[in-house]
């Protein structure tokens, strides 16, 4: 949720429409530095606080024994059905409510070394059980642990280590004296089988081999850009008053040729919707799994055992390590404001979190070296004259805002600064709503005693309880005001300014033979330099990342001169035009790229308007028109209208969830049985064309996949690749998702050359828009070794 909850953004508006007109009108010219000097205290204690107050208690963010007793126990019912992933999220959910200290949280790791031994992450399960001793786990049990740390040893080839732990373990049963319970005798069963396998694997020690993940890994070089931070020297940074800054290639660029690497300024992860609950009586914690539950809060990692935050039960971290870099460099501030950032958006939270990175300093020295530039905010010249004038830029770097002393563009705050807020061009609602969301947020930092550290005025012991004040006015110190004003700035930019990190995540399914991943939006995050790319609907690049680290690849060839391009959103395969063009008034231009000139002056239709269309419920010719549908074959004279057919894809749509929600119960002929039909229905009304009748081929060959029915697998999915590279071309990241999938079932299938090469296609299209380090390609390249590494005559009867 980039902004902040409904009923904020309600009580904002009401606040806004009561102020006086002249007011109104004065906030609405206003400056950001006037928009805080006239705003700051129109938020009312008696009226809008508590009302936030109120809001905030919907998201829970802090620490809650009830909550870790609830998360504890369900987490043992999934560890007794043997579902040991949610077993071990439901641990972590634990272990992330228990108060600092507790005995408990000892048991929660404990309990989550077991799930994750299940699932065969020994190194990991190790480290859980280290977190569960350090953390006081009763000597009583220690030695059912210890025996899972032999185990895990033992199953990692650490004989040595293994037989250290089983002495540990025998000595504190010796300690304990005669054991005669049920429990006590299968554990010294356990300990007297552990060491038979200790002594046999000394014996016959398993010789060394080679894995499928020995695999040599292509580096990408290039020669680093002198002017541009991260980027290759073929790009070369160009400014006009038309597209503003951009980049150009500065040679002929090759298809899959790396571009921009760029580690983020700042990123927040964007929290599940499952965190802000409705208002009740009765305590409510929710089960279902977010973000904020798989993927690190610091480097986005993806998460096995998170490691809490001592302070708040919403920050996780994939290592103590990110835990106490987050601690230093901004959650020792944010970790009491939780439930108000939740409640606030991402894009409040981002706004904070930047100058916080940032420092008061250099926050507090450009916002005064702006206000000399805010006459010129409605003139894009002047503001570029003002820039290039500007103490961090010299004569020689023609005015680029955002260059340094050295004409250098980097990714830094400055950079950031530098971002576009657009303040004009922004309602003036919605600039009084962003104003009162960074005030409640500064104000409740001086409330808590934070302000001295958010101002780097006070080095805090590590997670320290945060001082209060016996008496606030509310009103916010001239330093804090400083602050917020860049705080609004970034809220502000982030509307045209803010980069979405995705991830390609696995959906859920009743088999991992077939990995079926889509493209999840994971954080929002600063990306100054990637941020100089402009839009176009038919791109000449690809982006994909690697936690928190961007990279662009050039995705077609680029000659000498081009302009590089990144799609905003809105592809020309995805949307129509008049789609397109709504989608992007957002970020206040009218765009003019190649794609939206061609649908707009001529007759050429969209990829879209061409082939998702319905098609005649008699002759199934194409439909024509607008609001009714004519058949366009003369000889039928059936019309229906368009309104009656959405309805019936929008029933079909449901249905075919249906049968994905039975695919997930396990129950994969019932899901067989409706996604045939649904198949049939569609062949009724929808196009051959049509991508929803490649989305079922692609549903039905998962199905088969998930009861090994490998051929029919293949069969449904290369009808799907049809549909798509009709759609989105041969060569585009859709085409080589769908090839890994066709390369995943025909492996599991044994089709060997079939296997090969598409593995070799796949590669081919992944390379360019992922590049070689990718987890697809890193798994094709796996694939590959191993049906190479069969015996010949295998190979020749494939």
């Amino acid at each position: 949720m980039e902004l902040p909850v409904e009923e904020w953004r309600l009580c904002a508006a009401r606040r806004w429409a009561a102020l006086e007109p002249a007011l109104r009108e004065r906030l609405a010219a206003a400056s950001l530095h006037d928009t805080l000097r006239l705003g700051c205290g129109l938020l009312r204690p008696e009226a809008e606080a508590p009302a936030l107050r109120r809001l905030c208690r919907r998201a829970r963010a802090g620490k809650e024994p009830a909550a870790a007793r609830f998360y504890r126990e369900e987490g043992n019912r999934s560890f007794g059905r043997r579902r040991y992933a949610a077993a071990a999220r439901l641990y972590s959910q634990a272990a992330s409510h228990e108060l600092p200290g507790s005995p408990e949280v000892s048991v929660c790791f404990a309990n989550r070394s077991a799930a994750l031994f299940h699932l065969g992450h020994f190194e990991v399960c190790l480290e859980d059980i280290a977190r569960a001793e350090s953390h006081g786990y009763p000597d009583r049990l220690l030695p059912k642990v210890l025996l899972r740390k032999a185990e895990c040893l033992l199953c990692l080839g650490r004989l040595q280590d293994a037989a250290d732990a089983l002495s540990v373990v025998e000595s504190k049963i010796a300690v304990a004296g005669i054991m005669t319970s049920p429990a006590h005798q299968t554990l010294l069963k356990k300990l007297s089988q552990l060491k038979i396998k200790i002594q046999e694997k000394e014996s016959c020690p398993e010789p060394a081999r080679e894995t499928c993940g020995d695999i040599q890994r292509k580096s990408e070089f290039w020669e680093e850009n002198d002017s541009i931070s991260g980027a290759s020297s073929s790009l070369r940074l160009n400014f006009d008053t038309e597209r503003g800054r951009h980049l150009v290639a500065s040679q002929d660029i090759l298809p899959g040729q790396s571009l921009l690497e760029e580690e983020a300024f700042v990123s927040v992860l964007c929290p599940g919707d499952s965190l802000l609950l409705q208002d009740s009586a009765e305590a409510v914690w929710d089960t279902r799994v977010t973000n904020a539950d798989l993927y690190c809060h610091h480097c986005l990692r993806q998460l096995l055992a998170s490691v809490p935050c001592q302070g708040c039960s919403y920050a996780k971290y994939c290592s103590q390590s990110c835990a106490d870099v987050a601690w230093q460099q901004y959650h020792r501030t944010e970790c009491s404001l939780g439930a108000l950032l939740l409640t606030l958006g991402v894009f409040c939270h981002v706004a904070l979190r930047t100058v916080l990175l940032a420092g008061f300093a250099e926050v507090s020295r450009l916002v005064e070296w702006s206000h000399n530039g805010d006459r010129d905010l409605q003139d894009p010249e002047a503001r570029c004259k003002h820039l290039s004038e500007a103490p961090e830029t010299r004569a020689g770097t023609r005015g680029i805002p955002g260059c340094n002393d050295d004409g250098q563009y980097q990714s830094s705050y400055q950079a950031v600064f530098n971002l576009l807020p657009h303040a004009e061009k922004h309602s003036p609602e919605h600039k009084f709503l962003c104003m009162l969301s960074v005030v409640a947020i500064c104000q409740q930092l001086q409330e808590a005693g934070l302000e001295a550290a958010v101002l780097n005025q006070e080095s805090s012991e590590r997670r320290s309880k945060p001082k209060t004040c016996e008496k606030t006015s509310g009103e916010l110190s001239p330093e804090m005001k400083t602050m917020a004003e860049a705080m609004l700035r970034h809220v502000l930019q982030l509307q045209c300014n803010a980069q979405a990190i995705t991830v390609m995540q696995e959906s859920e399914s009743g088999d991992g033979a077939v990995v079926n991943k889509k493209p999840v939006r994971l954080a929002t995050a600063f990306f100054p330099v990637l941020s100089l790319l402009n839009h176009s609907c038919c791109p000449n690049t690809s982006v994909s990342f690697s936690g928190t680290t961007a990279t662009v690849r050039a995705s077609q060839p680029i000659p000498s001169g081009q302009e590089i391009f990144h799609c905003y959103g809105p592809h020309r395969c995805r949307m129509r035009v008049a789609e397109r063009q709504q989608l992007l008034s957002q970020y206040f231009f009218e765009c003019r790229c190649g794609a939206c000139r061609d649908e707009l002056e001529s007759d050429v239709k969209s990829v879209v308007s061409l082939r998702n269309t319905f098609s005649c419920p008699g002759c199934r010719a194409p439909m024509q028109g607008e609001d009714m549908l004519c058949c366009s074959n003369e000889a039928c004279a059936i019309s229906v209208s368009r309104q009656s057919l959405s309805c019936r894809l929008q029933d079909l749509q449901q249905r075919i969830k249906r049968a994905l929600e039975l695919l997930r119960d396990r129950k994969a002929d019932q899901a067989i049985k409706m996604l045939l039909k649904c198949q049939v229905d569609a062949e009724c009304f929808l196009s051959p064309e049509h991508l929803l009748m490649g989305e079922l081929e692609d549903h039905l060959a998962q199905v088969y996949a998930t009861l090994g029915k490998w051929q029919e697998a293949a069969r449904h999915l290369e009808r799907s690749i049809e549909i798509v590279e009709m759609h989105h071309g041969p060569s585009s990241i859709e085409i080589g998702h769908e090839l890994f999938k066709l390369a995943q079932i025909l492996f599991n299938g044994f089709a060997v050359s079939e296997a090969l090469s598409t593995i070799q296609r796949a590669e081919e299209i992944l390379s360019v828009h992922c590049g070689p380090q990718s987890p697809q390609i890193q798994e094709l390249q796996e694939m590959k070794t191993c049906l190479s590494e069969l015996p010949r005559s295998i190979l020749q009867r494939t």
